[in-house]
């Protein structure tokens, strides 16, 4: 089995040299920098399978990288992880919006981002050989990790593509947010409920322009409501 590449932007030298060690003990390829202009450049010369980035780096911040690396066609569906000491429910947002997977606030335990990091490839990289799915024009390659429309390749991060899928899977079905937590982050997750509404956003945003007859509903707050998928 193929090393997983990591892409680790941490400016912390005894944290990074932990991390590193404990990912290395994982049979994972790290790649190290402290500088995020130095992580953008990496990234761009051989895409990683993942990234930890710290949100406080030298040169741009943590959250432009993020930003830039959701941008760039060879990294926009590269998981991020954000690593950060800023644990205020407006950052954990901010991060997310901005195309994290994941935000762990330090200090953490290196046994529980492994953990994390193992759970996000295991998401983004489902062993369903040769499944493709498809809703009016949209088609989604579940190997290949492509979504396209008439041909045009709809850039979507690691998130959004697996809530797609779901709601590929389940056309005209109306989830709740606890069901998609379930389903798509996990059952062991200890994501919040808010962080649906930030992804659902995120997906809408990138199809709505596309196709005005495939748009997930934002999901209601009230406890009855749900997001719903296009009827097949």
């Amino acid at each position: 089995m193929a090393r997983a590449r990591m892409l680790l932007v941490e400016d912390d030298a005894s944290l990074a040299e932990l991390l590193v060690w404990h990912f290395a003990r994982e049979n994972f390829d790290v790649q190290h920098t402290i500088d995020g202009e130095e992580a953008l450049l990496l990234a761009r010369e051989t895409p990683p399978d993942i990234v930890l980035l710290d949100w406080m780096v030298e040169g741009i911040s943590g959250i432009e990288v993020c930003r830039r690396l959701r941008r760039a066609a060879e990294t926009q569906n590269v998981p991020i992880i954000m690593l950060t000491a800023r644990g205020e429910e407006e950052d954990r947002v901010r991060g997310l919006e901005t195309g994290a997977d994941d935000y762990v606030t330090k200090p953490f335990s290196p046994r529980e981002l492994v953990a994390r990091v193992g759970a996000v490839l295991r998401r983004v990289r489902p062993a369903l050989a040769g499944e493709a799915l498809s809703y009016s024009d949209l088609e989604m390659d579940t190997v290949g990790h492509k979504v396209r429309r008439g041909g045009e390749v709809i850039p979507l991060g690691p998130t959004e593509f697996r809530l797609l899928k779901h709601f590929l899977e389940h056309p005209g079905h109306v989830f709740s947010r606890e069901r998609l937590l379930d389903s798509v982050w996990g059952h062991d997750s200890d994501i919040e409920s808010r962080t649906v509404d930030v992804h659902i956003r995120r997906l809408r945003k990138a199809i709505t322009p596309m196709s005005s007859t495939f748009s997930p509903a934002r999901g209601r707050s009230a406890a009855g409501g749900g997001v719903q998928c296009p009827r097949g």
